[in-house]
């Protein structure tokens, strides 16, 4: 069954190319109107490329309806004529984008921090921990759940078993204690004096 479609889609596609060969523009926007679609997808697929891939699909339909009054119906179908010009002029196009050679290319950025960034990191951590150790153990948890873990306030008062704003007593007084602790190594840690 697909055998006969295909024949006769074939033959139509034949049929509407001799008749824009004899002057018919409205058999030309038919088979745009079939063809091009084709020759779009293999371009894009080929070129990766949606402009480029338009401007292929362009070239293979002018030169389709250039090879009109020459067309010998039967020999090949319009279709796979239209196939290979398309992947003929790709072809063309990929051969003319200009090599790269591999040591040319840049290394892409790391995402991971350098060697420095992970020590500073780790000492910042350890200078933390540190300072976090020395204050009275509810400042410590208020301040660890709010401000290492991210809970909320209500959240910390429940798992604490207290009240709100005995949470925010405690964690704004575990805040200032750590900032004070840590005031003198600012330098040491990788901390501009005039960065907030």
């Amino acid at each position: 069954m697909a055998t006969v479609l295909d024949d006769t889609t074939a033959a139509e596609d034949a049929e509407l190319l001799a008749r824009y060969a004899r002057g018919d523009s409205g058999a030309a926007r038919l088979l745009t109107a079939r063809c091009a679609p084709l020759a779009y997808r293999v371009a894009v697929r080929m070129l990766g490329d949606r402009t480029e891939a338009e401007d292929v699909t362009q070239e293979a339909m002018l030169r389709l309806f250039r090879a009109a009054p020459g067309w010998r119906a039967g020999e090949a179908k319009v279709t796979t004529w239209l196939y290979r010009v398309t992947a003929n002029l790709c072809t063309d196009r990929l051969r003319r984008r200009p090599a790269v050679a591999l040591d040319a290319i840049e290394e892409p950025p790391s995402a991971a921090p350098s060697a420095a960034a992970g020590m500073i990191r780790a000492a910042r951590e350890r200078a933390l921990q540190a300072a976090l150790a020395r204050l009275p153990e509810r400042q410590r948890e208020a301040v660890v759940l709010r401000h290492l873990e991210g809970l909320a306030n209500p959240e910390i008062a429940e798992v604490m078993g207290i009240g709100v704003e005995a949470v925010e007593s405690l964690t704004a007084r575990g805040k200032r204690a750590l900032a004070a602790e840590l005031a003198g190594q600012r330098e040491a840690l990788g901390f501009d004096d005039d960065a907030a």
